[in-house]
């Protein structure tokens, strides 16, 4: 059954200035806070603005976000790795290079341990694919890192802003089960893709969704005011089926008011994606 979770940080005021990072004080308040705004779950975020401080690093910490999970009834499903944002795989010196390998390795192995369903690893902005050879880099470090996302029982969800079909291309060479796509929808629309043409490429190995809206060309803006063909992109779910997850990642609203914020944002998606939803309970039936 498809469920709307939100990014971590979201329910909360920005954390010194920044737009998205772990919320190093207030982490442990918003699974009360997602539960009261109707969300099934959260992303987790791990960047190196957390590390250390995250409570992944410690088993004590694992316990704490069980418990708190358990009592709000508000689950971790899944990962953002913006640790690969701050420090990309890409372009990168060969030590650096296998500093960030081992990194991913530990990352996955504390996802299996805090039961955390699968890691979305970012290759947009800063750390995108740009050459024939980077993606052939790409398939390597996946190669490396999906034995042990199997052993760890965790599946990666790998987010890039590669056209439709280069895309395509690079799941087509690494048909694991546990390696999926992740869909971001305000990225796609700033790029200019349109969802009939990506979920024609890949939408069956699409794990994961990530609702925002963007300008084409441009930034984040409030659902529903951009560019995002939320139609277009609720019919393309429905025809691949789709029975993942969908994950707010919007623009803020007003500091102070992220609770109510956060249930119009859930709203819009119920609204707008109500025929997906319905076709993935139907299909658990």
């Amino acid at each position: 059954m498809a469920t709307i979770g939100i990014m971590q940080g979201r329910l909360g005021p920005p954390t010194s200035g920044r737009f998205q990072c772990f919320p190093r004080e207030s982490w442990s308040e918003e699974f009360e806070r997602a539960s009261r705004a109707g969300l099934d779950s959260i992303e987790w975020i791990y960047d190196v603005y957390g590390a250390g401080v995250n409570p992944l690093d410690t088993e004590t910490g694992l316990r704490e976000m069980r418990a708190l999970a358990s009592l709000h009834a508000v689950e971790v499903k899944s990962l953002c790795a913006d640790y690969f944002m701050d420090r990309p795989f890409l372009r990168s010196g060969d030590a650096d290079w296998a500093e960030l390998l081992q990194t991913m390795y530990w990352l996955i192995g504390r996802c299996g341990a805090a039961e955390i369903g699968h890691i979305v690893l970012p290759f947009v902005d800063g750390s995108r694919i740009e050459t024939a050879e980077e993606i052939d880099q790409v398939e390597g470090i996946l190669r490396s890192c999906l034995t042990v996302a199997e052993a760890a029982n965790v599946e990666i969800h790998l987010e890039t802003s590669l056209t439709p079909g280069r895309f395509a291309g690079l799941l087509d060479r690494l048909p694991h089960p546990k390696l999926k796509a992740n869909y971001d929808s305000g990225n796609s629309a700033s790029l200019g893709y349109a969802p009939e043409d990506e979920f024609a490429a890949y939408g069956t190995r699409v794990g994961s969704i990530h609702i925002k809206d963007r300008l084409l060309n441009g930034g984040t803006v409030p659902l529903g005011t951009g560019d995002t063909d939320f139609p277009a992109l609720s019919t393309a779910i429905r025809r691949v089926e789709y029975r993942g997850d969908f994950t707010l990642q919007v623009a803020r609203g007003e500091a102070g008011d992220e609770i109510a914020w956060a249930i119009a944002n859930r709203e819009f998606v119920e609204t707008m994606l109500q025929p997906s939803r319905e076709s993935s309970v139907e299909a658990g039936r």
